[in-house]
């Protein structure tokens, strides 16, 4: 049986094989490198604020995302080739559950054939998928990408929230949300449909524990509705019901929105929250999408008479839409100036004239208020943004 074969056979037997399922990262990353006949394979996991890359592993040392090949990899999503102090190459490869940029992967061989880097980028595939499905039980991965303790409320409210990037082929959404380990009452979701991208990004009163509370109890009021098949306004008014049956003393601001991707067609809800920001090209479209505000969700929408609203507009192909709180824009440069949305818009425009990725963008987005605050904000800052590029 030629070399080639013997590999499938035993990648094929290991996937059979039920044990795999319970296997530790380590342990599978082992077995699947030796069944695909690549001589050795490290996982790098980034940490929670996207700053390093964790070597699952005690042997290699932790990688800078911003000044290391490992991070060119992991930053553009694309593979990079080194030779090995040891002798042989080194392969970086991105680690991605669908959009989701999870880490790299590094494969040391004595040479990189095409043989070797399709079974290369295949490893890489099957680990991002064992990685998915493990991090939600096993507590290992958890601790080794984050750099300090999580506070409650922010163990609460990450419980909840979706994974940073999601995207098809006609849409990409993503999010940041800092401080990373003090998270009070700032939260975001995104879902996809056959037809619809789904984004809502909400600011509870406070910052502890109830304001945590609030917003994961929107998070869910939001999620079941729209299971349930809700269009937007009734969707809307689901969240007011349970905020203002469950904690009445609580309520939160909000923008929940649906972009249709095969058309473009843009629905939103405002409920007392900053307007949304369209980018177009290299232009920010003032007040674009600026409309009136309703009442904040939960009981002040009990308190008026007046039907939630929904507006709605055409996006072209190209543009960008970014939801926030008001954390960001409240958020001062090094010169203690307000970053405003004027700075704030043209950082997101300069980072796309540049060719960045729509995730790394908003990485990039949050250091650079992160690092001006020298790591401390006054408020939670969150970040959305979706662009919808339908194929031509």
């Amino acid at each position: 049986m030629s070399t080639s074969r013997a590999s499938d056979a035993l990648l094929l037997e290991f996937l059979a094989d039920p044990a795999h399922l319970t296997l530790d990262l380590g342990e599978a990353v082992a077995r699947c490198a030796t069944a695909l006949d690549l001589q050795q394979a490290v996982v790098y996991l980034v940490d929670l604020q996207q700053r390093q890359l964790i070597a699952q592993t005690h042997v290699a040392s932790p990688l800078p995302v911003d000044d290391s090949l490992a991070g060119w990899t992991y930053r553009t999503q694309s593979l990079r080739v080194e030779e090995s102090e040891t002798g042989g190459v080194t392969a970086w490869l991105p680690l991605l559950d669908g959009a989701e940029r999870l880490g790299v992967l590094a494969v040391h061989s004595s040479a990189l054939t095409a043989d070797t880097l399709i079974r290369s980028r295949a490893l890489a595939s099957l680990l991002a998928m064992m990685i998915s499905s493990k991090r939600a039980f096993e507590d290992s991965l958890v601790r080794h990408t984050r750099a300090e303790q999580m506070q409650l409320p922010s163990e609460m409210l990450r419980a909840f929230l979706p994974p940073r990037t999601i995207g098809n082929a006609h849409v990409v959404s993503t999010a940041v949300l800092e401080p990373a380990y003090e998270i009070g009452g700032d939260a975001f979701d995104h879902s996809l449909t056959g037809t619809t991208l789904h984004v809502a990004v909400i600011d509870a009163m406070g910052h502890d524990l109830a304001s945590g509370l609030t917003s994961a109890v929107a998070l869910a009021a939001c999620r079941n509705a729209r299971r349930n098949g809700a269009e937007l306004p009734e969707l809307v008014e689901c969240v007011d019901d349970a905020l203002s049956r469950w904690l009445p003393d609580q309520y939160c601001t909000a923008v929940l929105a649906q972009l249709e991707f095969e058309t473009g067609l843009l629905r939103w809800s405002n409920c007392g929250h900053p307007a949304p920001l369209l980018i177009r090209g290299e232009e920010l479209l003032v007040d674009a999408l600026e409309r009136e505000a309703d009442p904040p969700m939960g009981m002040p929408a009990r308190l008026s008479s007046e039907p939630r609203r929904t507006y709605e507009t055409r996006l072209e192909p190209g543009d960008r839409v970014l939801l926030y709180t008001d954390g960001v824009t409240e958020a001062r440069t090094r010169e203690e100036k307000l970053l405003g949305l004027e700075l704030f818009a043209d950082y997101v425009i300069r980072a796309t004239a540049g060719g960045q990725l729509a995730p790394e963008t908003l990485r990039h987005l949050i250091h650079s208020i992160l690092d001006s605050q020298a790591g401390r904000l006054r408020d939670d800052a969150t970040i959305l943004m979706f662009e919808w590029r339908p194929p031509r």
